[in-house]
Formats: C-alpha cells, sequence, structure tokens
C-alpha cells in the first residue's frame, strides 16, 4: 500500500542529524510511518518548507517538501496546495494521513474526488473531539470539525477518546502510542531530581513548573522549553535564569532526549490538556516517574504504579513531588512501574497491526 503523511516537521524524528526539534504529534507520525515502511509499504512525509533538502530516504521513508504550511498562516497554507497536490499526484497513494488539528484536513477532504485516495485522521489531543473545538477556535476549528467528519478513517489513540468519538456518533478504530526505540541501554544514575519537557505552550503551563523549582530549592531540575508562545517563552526564560536550581534548555534533538529522561527521578506534568503525551511515554522508557498534575491518560500512571495525578489540585500536587524528592526508594518504585508501561502495554508491532487493521 501507498500511505503519505502530511506532518509539519515529522522528517526531524528520522534524520540523526537534525538539530531542530518538534513536537509529540510530529514524533508519533514518524514512528508509524517507519514501521510501516519497514513492512514493505510505500510511505511518504510531505513536510513544511523550513530549508531542508527535497527527495530524502530516511529509515525507509520518503520525505518531501510542501511548502510553508507549517506556520499555521491561511495564506501560507493557500500558496502550499499546488505543491502539496502536484505530490500527491505523483505519488498516487491510498491514504493520506493527518494527525491532530488542521484546518487542512477539510480541504484534503475535499479534494478526494480528483486524486483518488482515502483520508485519514488521527486524534492527537483529546480536546479535537470533546465537541467544543469548532467554538473555541473560530472558523478554522469549525473546518476542522467537518474535515473529521468528512474522513475515510479515524483513530483514537485512547480509551478516553475513543469514548468521545463514541459521544460523538462518529465511526472510528483505535490503536495506542508507538515507542521510539532505544539506541543504547539505560545505564545512567537519577542524578537530576525534576524534569520538564515541552513546546511552549499556554495550555502547557510552563509557569508551574517554575513555581515547584522556586518552592523546592534544593531540588535539581531540568527545564527543557522551545519557543512557541514567544512572548510566553520569554517570561519562562527570564524566570528561569533568576533561579539558581534548573538548568534551561531551549531545545534538545530526539536523538539526544532520552538521556534526560534516563537521569532524571521524577518528569513534571503541568499541561491542561493532551492526549497520551510522549513526554510520558519517553520517562516511562528511562525508569522516569511521572507527576502529573492534571491528566492520568487512561488510568495508566495508577494501573502501573508509575507515578500520581493530582486531579488539578497544585496544593496537592506539589505536597506529593516534595514529599517524594526525601524518598529515594519510593522514586525508584514509579520508576519501576513507569518501566512496566513500556513492557506490558505500549508494543509497536501490536499496534501497528492495530491500526492497519482499522484501516478494514
Amino acid at each position: 500500500m501507498k500511505f503519505l503523511f502530511l506532518s509539519s516537521h515529522a522528517h526531524y524524528a528520522l534524520d540523526p542529524n537534525a538539530v531542530r526539534v518538534s513536537g509529540g504529534a510530529e514524533l508519533q507520525v514518524a514512528l508509524l510511518a517507519r514501521e510501516l515502511a519497514l513492512r514493505g509499504n510505500d510511505v511518504t512525509i510531505v513536510g513544511g518548507d523550513t530549508g531542508q533538502e527535497d527527495g530524502r530516504l530516511l529509515d525507509g521513508v520518503n520525505t518531501r517538501v510542501g511548502g510553508r504550511f507549517h506556520t499555521g498562516e491561511w495564506g501560507d497554507t493557500l500558496l502550499s496546495m499546488p505543491k502539496i497536490f502536484q505530490i500527491i499526484l505523483s505519488k498516487r497513494p491510498d491514504y493520506v494521513l493527518i494527525f491532530g488539528w488542521t484546518a487542512l484536513l477539510w480541504v484534503v477532504a475535499r479534494m478526494r474526488p480528483f486524486f483518488g485516495y482515502r483520508l485519514v485522521f488521527i486524534c492527537g489531543l483529546d480536546t479535537e473531539i470533546d465537541g467544543s473545538f469548532g467554538e473555541k477556535n473560530g472558523w478554522k476549528g469549525r473546518l476542522f470539525e467537518k474535515g473529521v467528519r468528512l474522513a475515510d478513517r479515524r483513530f483514537a489513540m485512547s480509551d478516553y477518546q475513543d469514548e468521545l468519538f463514541r459521544k460523538l456518533g462518529i465511526s472510528h478504530s483505535l490503536y495506542r502510542s508507538l515507542v521510539l526505540p532505544r539506541k543504547y541501554p539505560r545505564g545512567c544514575e537519577k542524578s537530576e531530581d525534576l524534569l520538564w519537557i515541552g513546546r511552549c505552550q499556554t495550555i502547557k503551563r510552563p509557569h508551574l513548573f517554575l513555581d515547584i523549582v522556586e518552592g523546592l530549592p534544593k531540588a535539581r531540575c531540568t527545564m527543557i522549553c522551545s519557543p512557541e508562545n514567544l512572548t510566553l517563552w520569554k517570561s519562562v526564560r527570564s524566570r528561569a535564569e533568576t533561579l539558581g536550581n534548573v538548568t534551561f534548555l531551549e531545545k534538545v534533538p530526539y536523538h539526544s532526549i532520552q538521556e534526560y529522561y534516563d537521569r532524571s527521578k521524577l518528569l513534571v506534568s503541568t499541561s491542561e490538556a493532551e492526549g497520551v503525551p510522549n513526554v510520558m511515554i519517553q520517562a516511562a522508557q528511562g525508569g522516569c516517574g511521572i507527576m502529573s498534575l492534571e491528566m492520568d491518560p487512561d488510568g495508566m500512571l495508577a494501573r502501573f504504579s508509575a507515578g500520581f495525578c493530582a486531579e488539578g489540585n497544585f496544593d496537592v500536587f506539589f505536597a506529593q513531588i516534595a514529599r517524594l524528592l526525601t524518598d529515594a526508594n519510593a522514586c525508584a518504585e514509579l520508576g519501576s512501574g513507569a518501566e512496566r508501561i513500556i513492557s506490558e502495554w505500549l508494543n509497536n508491532q501490536r499496534n501497528t497491526d492495530a491500526f492497519l487493521e482499522g484501516l478494514k
């Protein structure tokens, strides 16, 4: 079969020499593309134009440059359309796949009769299918919601998303997140106490992590916060620079990021909403306990004794983190529970099988 993904920066995750980074949705695209290519399928990722070479083959996946649709600006997206559909015309894919919200989904849905592909939508954030996305995000959000309903196949990534699709009365299938394979065994010591990783978005509430850092001056902390909302990012960076117990990094390439999870005792998640965050998956790979202010996707933290969810109560969240940092054995037990998420739940072969079955 022929698969073509539209994804702004997923190709970075396949390129061992890439210094640019992107988010969890793009990583999941890259992992699924690679798994499909390993099974002998013809797989292409059409990415946004950030100056990369066109036509590279990375891990068996063709990578093409599709213009500047990655900016999110409607003008850039429209100008990218001829290039994107020229690539689609040349590749003649059986499936065009889009992971996560974009108004481009509606455009690609409407163009199917001219090109003959089937459109696949994979849900990234829970909020994309909670029934209120269009109202909260204006005309782009409304176009996206129409695109979801027009898609030929839809996928949830968690039991919770599965239930949201059911409430909307939309047919769908489910497969779970894929895991970026380790390149080397975990061997480093747990020298860092707290770790926060994410793009600088309002929904991720990065200042709450700095509240914790400030309240625990003896804790050794690392914050990897890549720019997106520049005003917010500058305020986070400026504040972090005043705190002596946190190392602030703007970005770390995919091929180097795992070592930060490996040497940290606890991952701190302050996001308001996610799907199944890749930071939690990679923390599990690194034997890093997971502390979440708001979310426990499908109850995995409780199910595997991998961490703690404070259900939105910051005072309880802070107190639990402070307590754990005084108990090395408790932190180690959470790390062992987190590793069970990978060994018992997230299996790339099984979950790719589930994706291919869902296409039927």
